[in-house]
Parts: C-alpha cells; structure tokens; sequence
C-alpha cells in the first residue's frame, strides 16, 4: 500500500520545541523542513532573482516583504523532493501567506495541506523554559538552569567562563514576545480550524512523548483523506 503523501505545517510560540519536533518529523518521514529563514538565505547565497530582492531588505534590517517570500516559497515547493510531502516551519505566518500558500498549492497537481500541527504550551511553562537559558560569555557553550544546568551555576563545564542571560530570554522580553506571537498566531489557527485541518498537540512532556502526539495526529488526518 502506498504511503500517503504528507505536507505539513507547523505552528509553535517560541520555546514550545518546534524545531526538535520538525527535525524528528522529517527524519521519520523523509520528507523535507522548508524554514522560511533558510530558504532565504539560500536564495541569498545562490543569487537567485528572489533572492537579490530579499537581500536588500534583510540587510536594512527590514522584514523581507509578502510577494518576495512567498515567491521564494514556491520556488521551493517545485523542487523535486517535495514531490513526495514536505514540513513547513515558520511560514505561513499570517492569514495573507496562507492564502497565498493555497494559490500555490493550487497550481500544483492534486496538492493541497495534509495538517497543521499547533503545539501548545501554556505561558508558564515557556517562561520556565526560555528564561531559564544561560550562554558562556567565552565559549558560547549553552545551558539551563533546570533541564542542563551547569555543575556550578556560575560558570561554563566546558572553559570555566562566566555564564549570563540574553537580553531576549529576559522575562519581561518574553512575555512581550510571547503577546505578539499569540496575537499574530491567533487567526492563522482559526484559518485552518475553519478548513478542518488543524491538530491542537499538547506541547508539555518529554521530547518523545509531545512527537507520539503528533504522530498520532498525523495518522488521524490521514484516515480522515
């Protein structure tokens, strides 16, 4: 029996684990993770037309506009390794892109969204995980104060360097940060909720535990074909 052809999007707030679950995703599928900040930079370092567009706006420090990267989008949805299914991690990002993906999609034979996989993780708990964060200054080597921490809570195993916490793992950043994700993300799920393809995945438990759950979410909007 032929395997069902899989293309997904994934929807996480920062610190629900996105990118572990994408990684465990498209190694168990075999299929691709298309993240909007690789492709870009790719498309930069290959000087694609699109890609020359972006760069003037990624170097102003400006956000790469709609028509650039969807544009960039579906350039890469042609390739030939997403004939076979693909993750999508960090786009779409607002309802505009996610019609702009259906159009896409549309133009492809028989293609359309298997699921989208929304991992939700209350604030608590991603307060606890992203302000717990701690760099060496000297190394770089990277902790946590309660799922790594260091043998001695001020300083780096690795070169004895002073241990500090980013400006942006701050509480007070990443409730702000936090706000604005849950305010943009808010009418993305109810896109999908609306096209009946969107999996609400609890994002608090182990790494294998949250990935069995996305599993079985998968399974489910396969039968559902």
């Amino acid at each position: 029996m032929e395997e069902a052809i899989l293309k997904l999007i994934l929807l996480g707030p920062p610190g629900s684990g996105k990118g572990t679950q994408a990684k465990l995703l498209t190694e168990k599928y075999g299929i691709p993770q298309i993240s909007t900040g690789d492709i870009l930079r790719e498309a930069v370092k290959q000087r694609t037309e699109l890609g020359l567009k972006a760069k003037k706006f990624m170097n102003q420090g400006e956000l790469v506009p709609d028509d650039v990267v969807v544009g960039i989008i579906r350039e890469r949805l042609e390739k030939e390794d997403c004939q076979r299914g693909f993750l999508l991690d960090g786009f779409p990002r607002t309802t505009e892109q996610a019609r702009a993906l259906d159009e896409i999609l549309n133009k492809l034979e028989d293609s359309q969204i298997t699921g989208t996989i929304n991992l939700e993780v209350d604030e608590e708990e991603l307060l606890k995980r992203l302000s717990g964060r701690r760099i060496c200054r000297e190394c770089g080597e990277g902790y946590h104060v309660i799922f790594d921490p260091p043998t001695n809570s001020d300083n780096c195993n690795e070169c004895g360097g002073e241990l500090y916490q980013r400006e942006d793992d701050q509480e007070d950043t990443i409730k702000a940060r936090l706000a604005v994700y849950a305010e943009q993300n808010a009418p993305l799920v109810k896109y999908y909720q609306e096209k009946k393809i969107l999996h609400r995945v609890d994002g608090k438990g182990s790494i294998q535990q949250i990935f069995e759950r996305i599993i079985a979410a998968i399974k489910g909007s396969s039968k559902d074909d």
